[in-house]
Parts: structure tokens; sequence; C-alpha cells
């Protein structure tokens, strides 16, 4: 998309099934699973660029050694960082020769990351600093390994404030700052008691101390904390966790609003956020990749047992559209077909937009990760022209007045014409991290293909979605301007994004929402700022019931208008007023009914009906609104609700 938003985390889990010698005789290196991790998070690098983390756990380690390891980085290009300065220290070892890399122990026992589990986060910070203390995973010790826990994830909990009221409540010390420390204490005190109950119980009954720690590792039921953990959680999310002794844990929301996947084979148990890295790396098919199912978790004991297990009481399942839309790697097969799909169902409103005079229009796409959803437009404006040349040639056929020349006119001119127009400087995007910086330099990060667009053609452009329109408006259109066509029409594959979102995306603030300021410009322009401030007072008394009565009182800020008036108006805030080029410009949105058609199953849409699916999203709507009200700045789900 061509304004910056910062989205889901990536989460990877690699849990090998065999002893470290297999993988040393199989495949010449200790480090198998490492590598497999680092291969996981590469392919995922698109899900978090603020930093990342890896963690290790080692089976059976002797009493007096290290067993559990974690390494976190939030400095550019972290992830090439952090794996390359681990392997660095690891040939430093076998070039001293403190570690013999054909014998499995040795590397287990020095290398931090030579282990059985490992697991890695790329972060998009949410909530929290964006510091190396914020980046996943997460880790509380313990002198005793069935009480160390080590959690990561891709979430964000809508009730952060009040999950940490609970904490103090039981007579916690908390740490404020992020919901990741929350759910990580959440957990451990579920562990803790279960922990206690059975070192009591086995303590009691004579089992000798030193067997203690196996009979518990052997007894803890991991379903049972989990499921007393997450009563209280409301948001979206995907965790992972292992325990200190060697269990492990992956759960997925019970409305599966955070995406999650699963390989199994004979040698390694593997999570990932997405599909396709799983598939590519373990060069694995579709059919071997399973989705987590919503509110399940699945445990994966010491001694390599997995079992899949319902958390959670099953909810609808609403996963986030943003994944189909964007943020997901567009080579996943269900994935490229949906975008291919939604492309081709804004060919309408196009030819609304533009007549049907394709001699006199150019198609193209911006950013680079809408081309998929580029093809499917192409693909549907081709068919849409293959039925107007073929509805012509039988009128002309039955009027006589068909000829080879005419026919040839036909068949030869008028087919649709796409064009690289937009070109990015990858190299460039890595210096834009502040988003006063953005519009700045965004001019120069984007260049244009020249005389490819004549003075009477209008310039079609499709985009992923269109969130504030500061880009657009301060950049993208000033960039496209310079091909001089006679009007550019922008098509969003995503509806008006309407609402903030609360379960993992970084776009909480109502009042920076195009969609939102052009609402609120046709009320003003109509008089009608008193239902604004009616609807001030109604979130704020939405804000005093709980969370799960509240409704959405947002919604009715465009409910007098229609899409297309809203787009209209769109149309006009982004057009640019100092630009040199004087053409016209039209905005157009997907459809809530095409977006539902083209993506295979349910999909949450919240950003854009306004319908959450959880009670926080309730809550949180109300609160971006006072917030916009007053003038205040910041997410509104980082305040306690």
């Amino acid at each position: 998309m061509s304004d910056s938003l910062k989205h889901e985390c990536g989460i990877a889990v690699v849990r090998l099934r065999k002893p470290m010698a297999y993988y040393l005789d199989k495949y010449g290196t200790t480090l198998w699973g490492f590598n497999k991790l680092f291969l996981l998070m590469e392919k995922q690098h698109n899900r978090g660029q603020d930093g990342i983390g890896i963690g290790c756990c080692k089976l059976d380690m002797p009493i007096g050694q290290p067993y559990i390891n974690r390494r976190r980085d939030s400095e550019k290009d972290s992830l090439a960082n952090v794996f390359h300065e681990e392997m660095h220290a690891y040939n430093e070892m076998v070039r001293t020769g403190s570690v013999d890399p054909a014998d499995s122990v040795s590397v287990k026992n020095k290398f931090d990351f030579g282990g059985e589990i490992l697991m890695g986060h790329l972060r998009y910070g949410t909530s929290g600093e964006f510091a190396t203390s914020s980046c996943h995973p997460y880790l509380r010790r313990s002198n005793w390994p069935t009480r160390t826990l080590m959690v990561q994830g891709n979430f964000n909990m809508t009730n952060a404030g009040n999950l940490n009221e609970k904490l103090i409540e039981r007579g916690q010390h908390p740490v404020f700052g992020t919901d990741t420390q929350t759910v990580l204490e959440e957990i451990g005190f579920h562990l803790d008691e279960a922990h206690t109950d059975l070192y009591h119980t086995l303590r009691d009954s004579g089992v000798e101390g030193r067997e203690i720690p196996k009979k518990i590792s052997e007894q803890m039921d991991l379903l049972e904390i989990l499921k007393e953990s997450g009563k209280a959680w409301d948001g979206g999310y995907a965790i992972c966790g292992i325990v200190g002794h060697g269990d492990i844990f992956v759960l997925r929301d019970p409305r599966g609003i955070r995406p999650c996947h699963m390989y199994i084979d004979d040698e390694v148990i593997a999570f990932a956020s997405e599909r396709v890295p799983l598939m590519t790396v373990f060069e694995a098919d579709k059919s071997q990749v399973e989705e987590l199912a919503p509110g399940s978790v699945s445990i994966v004991k010491k001694n390599g047992e997995i079992r899949h297990e319902s958390f959670a009481p099953k909810e609808a399942f609403t996963p986030c559209s943003f994944e189909r839309i964007y943020f997901s790697r567009g080579n996943d097969p269900s994935i490229y077909k949906e975008r291919k799909a939604m492309g081709a169902a804004l060919v309408p409103q196009i030819i609304d937009a533009m007549g049907s005079d394709f001699d006199q229009a150019v198609f193209s796409f911006i950013p680079n990760t809408a081309e998929t959803a580029y093809y499917g437009l192409m693909d549907g404006l081709r068919v849409y022209r293959r039925k107007q040349v073929n509805t012509k040639i039988l009128e002309m056929s039955e009027k006589g007045e068909l000829s080879a020349e005419s026919l040839d006119s036909l068949v030869m001119r008028g087919w649709p014409r796409g064009e690289k127009i937009a070109h990015k400087d990858i190299k460039m995007r890595t210096f834009i991290s502040q988003e006063s910086d953005r519009d700045k330099l965004v001019s120069h990060v984007y260049d244009i293909t020249y005389d490819v667009v004549n003075p009477e053609d209008d310039l079609i452009v499709l985009d992923d979605s269109i969130v504030r329109g500061t880009t657009l408006k301060k950049s993208i259109l000033k960039i496209l301007g310079r091909t001089n066509p006679k009007k550019i029409i922008i098509c969003s594959t995503a509806p008006q994004i309407r609402y903030p979102d609360c379960y993992g995306i970084d776009m909480s603030e109502l009042g920076k929402f195009i969609a939102f300021q052009a609402a609120v410009a046709l009320h003003r322009r109509a008089g009608a700022q008193s239902l604004l401030d009616e609807i001030y007072a109604d979130c704020k008394a939405e804000l005093k019931k709980p969370a799960c009565e509240q409704v959405n009182q947002v919604k009715r800020v465009y409910e007098d208008f229609t899409p297309e008036e809203v787009s209209a108006e769109i149309s006009q805030m982004v057009t640019p007023q100092e630009s040199s080029w004087k053409g016209e410009v039209e905005v157009i949105f997907q459809t809530i009914e095409d977006l539902h058609t083209a993506i295979s199953g349910p999909c949450g849409d919240w950003y854009f009906t306004g319908n959450y699916p959880t009670p926080g999203g309730q809550a949180t709507v109300n609160l971006a609104y006072v917030n916009w009200y007053e003038g205040v700045n910041g997410r509104s789900y980082d305040l306690p609700m």
C-alpha cells in the first residue's frame, strides 16, 4: 500500500523429532534445525522489521549446564545480523577446537542454539517501545526448568490494561509497556500454581527430591494452564511458548484473527504465521501444511508426543482480511487467486469511471505489492473487452456491415494497455522510518516511465488500500501527474478503511483515516456538527459500560452518506492543489460485497464495516472517537478499559 502501515508480526517454531546425531548423519550438520529456523524467518521477513528474537531449549541437559537461551536485536538488518553473528561464534568455536562439528553432543553443549527446540520472532511493534527489550521472545527464568517459560507471539490484546489490573489484584508487580509481558505473566502465574500443586503432592507422597522434576514434567497439564490463562484475553493472537523442561505449545485465538500454520513429518514439527514458508523450507505440498484451528492449541510434550486440543469456546471465524489483501506473501496459492479476484472485481467501477474507450486508457499499479491484483484486473478487463467485441461483431454481421477491414479494426484496437508507470527504488526505502520524513523523501523513492501516457489518456492505477491518503496527496499523485494524463483514477482493492484496528495492525487513530476525514467534512459542510457532538457524548457514555455491553457509536458518522459520496469527497481531498498537473482525480474503492466474494471463506472486515468480533473492539472504536474529538493522539487500545 502506498501509505506507511505496520502490521502483524511473524512467528516460527522448529521442534526436532530425532536425536541430534540423526541430522548430522543424514544432512551433514547438527545445525539443521537452526538453519531451518533462519529460512522460516527469512521467508517471513515481510512481517516484521522493527526487530527480531530467537530462542532455543535443549532437552535433557546435565544439571549445572544452560538449557535455555535467547537472543534479541532491534538494530537495522537485525535478522541477517543475528544469524550471521551466531554462526560466526559457532565457527570460531570450531576453529579453536572447543566444538567438534562431527560430534552432535559437543555442538549441543557449547553452541547456544544447538538444541532440539527453536523459536523465532519478527516484530512489527503495536505496543511498547521500539527497542531490543520489546522484542520477543520474552523469558521468565527459574531454577526449576518446569517453571521457566519463554513466550512469543503475533498478537495484540485489546484489554491489556484490565489484564495488568488483574495481576495487581493478585499482588503481582507487572511492568507496564507491552501486552507480551502481561501474557507471559498470566501464563507464568498458572504455570507456577500447577507446579506448586504437583510438587506438594509428589513430595507428600514420598517421591525422592531428585525424581520430582521428572514427575512434574510428565504430569504437568499445559492444556488446563492455557485454558485458565486465556479466559480473560480479548484480541487476536497466535502465541507460542516453551517450558524449560521441553514442553512446547502453539495456540490461536478463538476467532482465528491472527494466522498460524503447522507442518509435521517424522523429522520435525514446525509452525509459522504463513503457509508458503513451511511449504518452501520443508519442500512440502499445500496439503501437508495445516492451518491451526481457531481456539485450538498444539502441545508437544518433551517426549515428542503431540496433541491438538481446544482451549477456548468456539467463536465465529473472522480471520483478518488484510492478510489476504496485503500482508501475507502473494505466492500462497489461495492468496494469489484471491488477490487476482479482487482486481477483477473492480472492472465495473473502472469502466464507469473511464468509459469504454480503451484506446485512451493506460493501466498500471503502485506499489509492487499490488501487482498480483493488477494481473487480475487486466484479466477482467480483457474479458470485458472480448464480450464488447463479440457483441459488436454480431451487430455488424446482422446489419451486413462486417468486412475484413472492420473486423481487423475491432480485433486489433482497443485492448487494455498495461504499462509499468511507477518504479520503486527499494534501496532508498530503508532510509524512511519517520512519517514526517516520508512525505519529503517519497518523491525520490518512486520514479516514472516517461512518454508512454498521452495527454488525452486516462491513467488508471491500482493500489492495495488507501488508509490515510497522505502519501497519495503529497507524493504519489504528483509523481503520476508527471506523465500528464487527462485523468488519474486510483483504484483500491480494499474497501474504505473507516474504523480502527485493535488486533495487531498499527492503524488505531481514527482521525488519520481519509474515509473518516471525508465523512466529517461532509457533515460539517451540511451544517451537522451537532451530530458529531452527539456521537462524542454517546461514545463517552458507552465507555462507562463494560466492554461486552458497548455498541459501536461511530457507525453513525457514515450512515447519512453512500460509499460513492464518501469516495467523491476523498477524491477531492487527495487532489494536489500545488501540483503543476491540473487534471481530474477519481478514487475508487472495492465494495464490501465484492471483497467477500473474492475471498474464500469467512473474513474479518471490522476496519471496513465496524463489526468487531470481540468486545474489546467496540470499546476501542468508541475510545478512538473520543480521543479524536478531544485531540488526543496515540493508540486507543493502549489505555485501560
